[in-house]
């Protein structure tokens, strides 16, 4: 047993590391122990208490999400005490851990101690890797290391090809530098993918204008005479200029602290435990990417949260918390879904057929861009693993049949291609839903059937969607199939004070003719109304009607941003952001645009939208900023509404020597177009004027790309949280039925979007998906092609400038004084300098200098 506390005392378990697994087993054993029962430490030597390291690369994402998993006002709550401190040494003898830290050296007893130390990144040694300039990709740290570098950087190379490097090589493409990837295996994704699967991968991933060097051996990291990074030398002698790298070559455990307590280790490192998850010492587990087990190391979070629950469950038995428990951890399967630079990948089961005698059927489709393997038994009966590059929509079914071994009924051929006019067939009734938590289908449908809900209430019984959460829509869509099924009433509702969807609302008031809250309110709703339902009728009102959101009418109807049409920054100053269409720009409006920056003292930056954004401005400063603006010819940008933001554009055929089309110029007019938008998210677009895709309009929610035939358009791509490569809607158009396809695209998806649902998630969502859209919008298939055109020059006919609008009323100025009583300022916000850019008194003094963006 290893409890030592005296019986009148609760046992004090304490865990090493607050990664993902860590926090997972803390969650455990609070659940299964009450909050009485057991004392818990947390050893946290990050800045951060747990967060999602696998969607870590979301960081950089316009629209930020909150990675946490837990927060210390949380652990309070559940009496886990946090030691902010490196683990330094473990007396196993005298079961204590030494710690250093905010607190200073301490001493920490234990009854049982947990490694969940996780994994370091490992960094080749070749010379010059230690420059300024070189980084890792492991924490939210080492990402706000390298956005900050990226800030004065031009090249970004990333040294590895795997999961990982990926991962990196697109973050550095949000932020805007030119990027490489440097993969010493013949092909991507090595561990993963065959040759066939990695070089479809590489053709996709060099079409978004990111450079893949395979078969190259970095040796060394060059280097200028301060010591900053200036290229990659190769060993075949060849070289990459750059001026940032980041090195994603693998990982190894973090096994120091148990190699100097004298714990067993394995021969090239980790922690080694048996099948309970107790190390060499049985008062010490080990779980996670530092445990070594059946003599492997699992960088995945599924088999770390499976070791969690067999540490929990073994733990407590051994600290006479519960009763005897058979809870072992046999191994793991490694099977991934994700999404790779908005590219979706999917390895399963024996997926490089390393079975003896395993036979397998594959298809490669170079019109579509997929890549489809099955890893076949012997006898070609049942499926033992497989590839899937660019489609992973059959994962799931396929995945579950090699985890189950269930023999095939159909030709194996049909679970890749089904026969014309054939659905896929089925694969299992009781498929695997959450490969993560291992959740199948009838545990949630028996979990629907006792009460659960809601997705959050499916979380917290199943343990679905607590992993990755790539399963979660799936649960949705789960949840809402069996509460039908099961004769209840599904909700779609937009709030409580309303008993409609954002689309019949629409209607509603499209119908109808409302043009203000109250009418809207007093016909349909309850109640006064929430900050969920006013700014949703106001952004149906304002894309219906295009009436000037700032009206007496409409104006408490919204959101910060849009009271004062500008984007609140995290130090409570705004930014202006002039619409630059198609981000071509006159040496004269450069010149504006540096005048009125020196004049408010505003940090300047150019976003990935190819235009200028102006930072720091003060809300009573905001009228006359865009007095000088509008004076000079600019106008609204619309970076703080949800409507269109930019049309990004190459130079075209005017300039490049690749060049088939006139990019800028369409892009200048699709902006201009489209400007003042309003629409359930933000919209971007971009035009390329050729292949080589420099305005990055695959990324886009509508994007362009020129051939010698006219122009391919692409709906359907973005960013942010699920990051979704845009798809080909029609092919080869002149400019006016491109501009025709647009229009009704847009009215489309304004009207039948969910509220903030963005395009890549409404296509994704859409019934019948790309070719239920090419029938409405192409082939007028539901008869709505003339009310979109109309709708469409509606709002071309009556666009205006909101800024100019709101110059132009004196009375609504008043709403941009920082005190209702008094004009004096705002003298509470903190000053900064930031690489260089020295704001000049303004006419207030010093505008503030902003600690975020995120305007495009």
């Amino acid at each position: 047993m290893p409890q030592r506390t005296p019986q009148n005392q609760r046992p004090h378990v304490v865990i090493v590391g607050n990664g993902m697994v860590g926090h997972r087993l803390v969650d455990l054993l609070r659940a299964q122990a009450g909050p009485d029962a057991l004392k818990v430490t947390v050893i946290s030597e990050e800045t951060r208490l747990a967060y999602d390291r696998v969607r870590l690369s979301a960081h950089f994402d316009d629209d930020r999400p909150n990675l946490s998993l837990a927060t210390a006002e949380g652990y309070e709550e559940q009496g886990v005490n946090i030691a902010w401190s490196r683990a330094t040494a473990v007396d196993r003898e005298g079961r204590t851990v030494n710690v250093t830290g905010r607190a200073g050296e301490q001493t920490l007893a234990y009854d049982a101690l947990v490694l969940a130390t996780g994994s370091f990144p490992f960094v080749p040694p070749i010379p010059g890797r230690d420059a300024a300039g070189c980084f890792v990709y492991r924490s939210l740290d080492d990402l706000d290391a390298i956005r900050e570098a990226a800030r004065t950087a031009r090249v970004g190379a990333v040294i590895g090809g795997g999961l990982l490097g990926l991962e990196a090589a697109g973050a550095l493409g949000k932020l805007g530098l030119e990027t490489h990837v440097v993969e010493f295996a013949p092909h991507l994704m090595p561990a993963q993918l065959d040759a066939e699967g990695g070089a479809l991968l590489k053709r996709i991933i060099e079409d978004m204008g990111i450079g893949v060097h395979v078969s190259r051996a970095t040796s060394e990291v060059c280097t200028d005479g301060a010591g900053r990074v200036t290229g990659l030398a190769f060993a075949d002698g060849s070289r990459l200029e750059t001026d940032l790298v980041v090195f994603s070559a693998g990982i190894r455990p973090r096994d120091d602290l148990a190699r100097a307590g004298g714990l067993t280790v394995g021969e090239r490192g980790g922690v080694q435990i048996d099948d309970r998850c107790v190390t060499s010492d049985p008062a010490v587990y080990a779980v996670g990417e530092c445990a070594l087990h059946g003599g492997r190391v699992y960088g995945l979070v599924a088999p770390g949260y499976a070791m969690a629950r067999v540490a929990a469950a073994n733990l407590l038995a051994d600290l006479g918390l519960s009763g005897p428990t058979d809870a072992r951890f046999t191994g793991a399967d490694l099977s991934t879904k994700l999404k790779l630079l908005g590219v979706e990948v999917g390895s399963f089961g024996d997926a490089k057929g390393q079975t003896p005698e395993a036979r397998s059927v594959s298809l490669s489709d170079n019109v579509r861009g997929t890549y489809s393997k099955l890893v076949l038994s012997p006898d070609g009966t049942r499926v033992l693993g497989g590839l899937l590059v660019g489609d992973t929509a059959r994962y799931g079914d396929l995945l579950d049949l090699a985890l189950s071994g269930t023999p095939l009924t159909v030709p194996p051929e049909t679970l890749l291609v089904p026969p014309p006019g054939v659905e896929a067939p089925p694969t299992s009734a009781n498929a695997l839903v959450c490969s993560c938590e291992n959740v199948r289908t009838n545990t949630l449908v028996e979990a629907i059937s006792g009460g659960c809900r809601d997705v959050a209430g499916l979380k917290k019984c199943t343990g679905a969607g607590t992993g990755c959460g790539g399963c979660v829509p799936n649960l949705h869509g789960l949840l809402q199939t069996e509460l039908r099924r099961l004769g209840e009433i599904v909700s779609n509702h937009l709030c409580e004070h309303f008993p409609h969807s954002r689309r019949e609302l629409l209607d509603l008031i499209r119908v109808r003719g409302y043009r203000t809250w109250d009418e809207v309110l007093g016909a349909h709703g309850t109640g006064l109304g929430c900050e969920t339902c006013k700014p949703a009728v106001a952004s149906i009102l304002a894309s219906l009607h295009g009436e000037y959101v700032l009206k007496a009418e409409h104006a408490p109807l919204q959101d910060t941003n849009d009271a004062f049409l500008a984007n609140i920054q995290k130090n409570g100053t705004y930014s202006v952001v002039p619409r630059v269409p198609g981000g071509e720009i006159t040496p004269d409006g450069l010149i504006a645009i540096g005048a009125v920056a020196k004049k408010y003292g505003l940090y300047c930056k150019i976003t990935g939208g190819q235009r200028i954004d102006l930072l720091g401005a003060q809300r009573d400063d905001l009228p006359a900023i865009w007095g000088d603006l509008i004076a000079a010819g600019f106008e609204s940008g619309h970076a703080y509404g949800k409507s269109l933001r930019t049309v990004k554009s190459c130079v075209g055929q005017t300039w490049c020597r690749y060049g088939v089309q006139d990019s800028t110029g369409l892009a200048v007019r699709l902006e201009l177009r489209y400007r003042g938008l309003r629409s359930p998210h933000k919209l971007k677009s971009g035009v390329s004027g050729c292949t080589r895709e420099c305005a990055e309009a695959r990324g886009k929610d509508f994007g362009v790309i020129a051939t010698e035939k006219g122009w391919n358009l692409y709906v359907g791509g973005n960013g942010g949280v699920t990051p979704r490569h845009a798809v080909l809607l029609a092919a080869d158009l002149d400019e006016e039925t491109l501009i025709r396809t647009i229009d009704r695209f847009l009215m489309f998806y304004i009207r039948t979007a969910d509220r903030l649902q963005r395009t890549s998630a409404w296509l994704e969502n859409l019934e019948g998906g790309v070719e239920y859209l090419r029938g409405v919008i192409l082939d007028d298939t539901l008869g709505l092609c003339a009310d979109l055109d109309a709708a469409m020059a509606g709002h071309v006919d009556s666009y205006f400038d909101e800024w100019a609008a709101t110059l132009a009323d004196p009375a609504g100025l008043a709403r941009f004084r920082t005190f209702v009583n008094s004009d004096a300022r705002d003298e509470g916000v903190q000053w900064v300098n930031e690489r260089g850019q020295v704001r000049p008194a303004s006419p207030h003094e010093l505008i503030p200098l902003p600690m975020a963006g995120g305007d495009d």
